[in-house]
């Protein structure tokens, strides 16, 4: 039943963009993309191979104009996993309704919070098996969340996010604690309009953790280089443990070299490179090899694939 509701909201997205509609001031925005890889995965010493989809993802998006410089905004967008074998493959990412004006933009509903945002662009391989979650907590994507953010000043820009207590994941891990996270961020992080993006952000009980993280990246003659630096506490516990990351990415006309490195105390580490060639704005064909060590085991976990990615 799940399923057939998402369908025909899907089929009714589409079909809403070939129509014109009395409400609609702005037109209604479908997106998304397709990373699908080939991969030989060694994983605790048994290899296997897959064809697998890596965060794909199909959304609408649009707003409407409310008059006196106030826009209503919404997001609806779906991660679709073309490798399960249930046919099941679809799950929720962000969906959210606010509203934005001079004051800056409100909205609620699921959402990534600003911890998680605040990191920009500098995992040069998220998404796959060298993203950055991997070693790092506090990539979230929250169900009950409410958020903030500021009007630009400067380049500089801040941000709130809510998250309730109702939510389950935040009942589970944080005792049925509310969790607030924060984030301070200056700069482009496409690095289009600034030579340099940094962030600095802190989640406090966001689903059992409380993580404070600090990001940096800078682009010089074609040559990106992305430092961040973490600390996170396990609540339950109250054990906390430092982290840091290094990424590098370097342009030569249609192709990108890539190379990242991370390393969380009591965690493990991991280490990529990779290789990335556009064949067109929307559409690249890629290639790269993670590994990552972790402590509680024994064996080294690599990955090696190669993929094509299109966005629309």
């Amino acid at each position: 039943m799940m399923n057939l509701f998402t369908q025909t909201l899907i089929a009714s997205a589409i079909a809403a963009t070939t129509v014109s509609s009395a409400y609609a001031a702005d037109p209604l925005q479908v997106y998304g993309k397709l990373n699908i890889t080939a991969q030989s995965n060694d994983v605790q010493g048994e290899t296997e191979t897959s064809i697998q989809s890596n965060a794909s993802r199909f959304g609408v998006k649009g707003d409407f104009d409310l008059g006196n410089d106030l826009q209503a905004f919404y997001t609806i967008e779906y991660e679709v996993d073309t490798g399960d074998d249930a046919k099941e493959n679809f799950k929720a990412r962000n969906q959210f309704v606010g509203l934005k004006g001079n004051f800056g933009s409100v909205s609620v509903g699921r959402n990534d919070t600003v911890l998680k945002v605040s990191q920009g662009k500098v995992d040069q391989f998220g998404d796959l098996a060298g993203d950055l979650k991997n070693v790092f907590v506090g990539d979230n994507r929250m169900a009950q969340t409410a958020a903030y953010m500021t009007p630009m000043f400067a380049d500089f820009q801040f941000g709130v996010t809510y998250v309730a207590d109702a939510d389950s994941d935040q009942k589970a891990k944080s005792d049925g604690d509310s969790g607030v996270s924060v984030a301070a961020m200056y700069g482009d992080a496409k690095l289009k309009n600034t030579p340099v993006y940094a962030a600095v952000a802190y989640d406090s009980k966001v689903k059992g953790y409380d993580t404070l993280r600090a990001t940096i990246q800078g682009k010089v003659v074609g040559l990106v280089l992305g430092g961040m630096y973490q600390q996170q506490e396990k609540l339950d516990s109250n054990v906390t443990d430092n982290g840091y990351l290094f990424s590098a990415a370097y342009d030569i006309e249609d192709t990108t070299l890539k190379a990242q490195y991370q390393d969380m105390e009591n965690k493990g580490d991991s280490w990529s490179v990779g290789v990335d060639y556009k064949l067109a704005k929307p559409t690249k064909v890629f290639a790269f090899y993670t590994s990552n060590t972790f402590e509680s085991i024994d064996t080294d976990d690599s990955y090696v694939g190669i993929g094509l990615e299109h966005k629309f």
